[in-house]
C-alpha cells in the first residue's frame, strides 16, 4: 500500500473539491454520487474516505471553496460601483446562465443547500455573508453597513434572476429575463 506525503494528500483533496464543485453545479448534489465524483478526480471510490468523513463533509468543503473562489473574483473587478456594475452584467449573462458548472454555486445549488446539514448551511452562510459585505462595500465604501440591506436585495435579485432564466425553455424569454434583470439591478443600485 502506497503512502503519500501530506502535500500530495492536500493536492488530491483539492482536486476532489474542485471537480466535485463543477459536478455539483452541473448535475446537483443529489445527482452526483461518490463514484462519479471520484471518477471525475481520477481516483477510486476507496480513496474518498481518506479525504472526507462523508459526502456531507465533502459538500460543506465544496460550498466553502466555491464561495471563496467567487469572492476572490471581486478582486479582479474595477473599484467601487463600476466594478459592481461589471459584476452584475457578467453574472446575468447568457454565458453564465448556459454554463452552470462553471458559475455561481448559489444559482446552481441553493435549493439543495437548504436541505443539507448544518455544516453545509454554515459554510454557505459564511460565504454569502462575505459576498453581501463585498457588495455593500462597493455600494457605499465610506459606510458599508448602511448599504447592507440594499446589498442583500441586490444579491437575491441577481441569484433569482439567473435561476429563473436557467429554468425557461424559451430562449428569447430567458434572454429577456436576463436583460430586465440587469436593468433592474442597475436601477436598484442607484
Amino acid at each position: 500500500m502506497a503512502r503519500y506525503d501530506k502535500e500530495h494528500k492536500q493536492v488530491t483533496r483539492q482536486r476532489i473539491i474542485e471537480k466535485a464543485g463543477h459536478r455539483f453545479k452541473q448535475d446537483g448534489i443529489d445527482g452526483s454520487g461518490i463514484s462519479t465524483l471520484m471518477s471525475d478526480a481520477g481516483l477510486t471510490n476507496g480513496a474518498f474516505y481518506a479525504h472526507f468523513a462523508s459526502k456531507d463533509d465533502l459538500v460543506a468543503h465544496v460550498v466553502a471553496e466555491e464561495l471563496r473562489t467567487q469572492i476572490a473574483q471581486y478582486d479582479t473587478l474595477r473599484p467601487g460601483r463600476p466594478g459592481l456594475e461589471d459584476f452584475v452584467r457578467d453574472y446575468l449573462s447568457a454565458e453564465h446562465r448556459d454554463h452552470p458548472g462553471l458559475g455561481c454555486p448559489s444559482a446552481a445549488l441553493l435549493d439543495e443547500i437548504g436541505r443539507c446539514g448544518d455544516g453545509t448551511k454554515q459554510a454557505y452562510t459564511d460565504g454569502a455573508r462575505r459576498i453581501v459585505d463585498e457588495i455593500a462595500a462597493r455600494l457605499t465604501p465610506e459606510d458599508p453597513q448602511s448599504a447592507r440591506g440594499k446589498a442583500i436585495g441586490l444579491y437575491t435579485m441577481m441569484v433569482g434572476t439567473l435561476q429563473l432564466s436557467r429554468a425557461l425553455s424559451d430562449r428569447k424569454f430567458a434572454d429577456d429575463v436576463l436583460d430586465r434583470g440587469i436593468e433592474n439591478a442597475l436601477a436598484f443600485m442607484r
